[in-house]
């Protein structure tokens, strides 16, 4: 253990308000189930499972057995030049949930990094196929695609992006589904809104679609508000 204080200082924490954050702490010290507990013993409900990723709960034996098998037999292996049979197993296995045409995986670290990975195969794959002139990419108003510069780029959400300077270039985006005027008291799929898919065919027009590499929405916006898509 080290000798220095625990001030909290260090640690730069993405998305908080680290001065407030650090004069009233919220500090978690252990979780089991569907509960972490706090340093004060309070316990509270992850209704988040994390960050969306828990799904299963917090400390379930099998995962936590097959961790400790896992790093005890090898904890890394490395991807360039050389693989390990499970990471193979585990995409067969995937590609067997996904629809018949989503047949290769890609593993990433997070979802930043999947969404710049999922941009670069895109304008690659154009180029690589002689059609190097789709180097456009469409994203949507309100959106969410990581903090990464291709994520920013793609993604609607102002703050995220202002700070920033240009980002990538040949970057444009449609329309958001969320009208409170429209959907103020909607239940479920708002009625209104279906509509707004064709704001795409407005961004065709105006640059043409043989520029276009590739569109990115999200089914749910998530972090601008979590809103559903309307009906069709």
């Amino acid at each position: 253990m080290s000798n220095h204080p625990n001030d909290l200082d260090a640690f730069w924490m993405p998305f908080t308000p680290n001065r407030e954050f650090k004069s009233n702490p919220r500090l978690l010290v252990s979780a089991n189930g569907m509960y972490y507990t706090t340093s004060e013993g309070r316990q509270l409900l992850d209704g988040c499972a994390g960050l969306w990723c828990v799904n299963a709960g917090h400390g379930q034996p099998k995962i936590v057995e097959a961790i400790q098998q896992t790093a005890k037999e090898l904890d890394y292996a490395p991807g360039f030049q050389f693989g390990h049979a499970r990471a193979f197993e585990f995409a067969s296995r995937v590609t067997e949930l996904a629809p018949p045409d989503l047949d290769h995986i890609f593993f990433t670290n997070s979802g930043s990094e999947a969404v710049d990975t999922a941009l670069k195969i895109a304008l690659a794959y154009h180029r690589v196929t002689g059609d190097g002139s789709r180097f456009r990419l469409i994203g949507r108003e309100h959106a969410y695609h990581g903090v990464g510069f291709g994520g920013m780029s793609v993604g609607g959400m102002v703050k995220n992006r202002m700070y920033f300077g240009s980002l990538l270039t040949g970057v444009d985006h449609i329309g958001h589904t969320h009208n409170l005027e429209q959907n103020a008291y909607s239940r479920g799929q708002p009625e209104w809104g279906a509509h707004l898919a064709d704001d795409l065919e407005r961004v065709v027009a105006l640059h043409d679609g043989s520029t276009i590499a590739a569109l990115i929405v999200e089914p749910v916006a998530g972090s601008a508000g979590v809103f559903a898509p309307p009906k069709g």
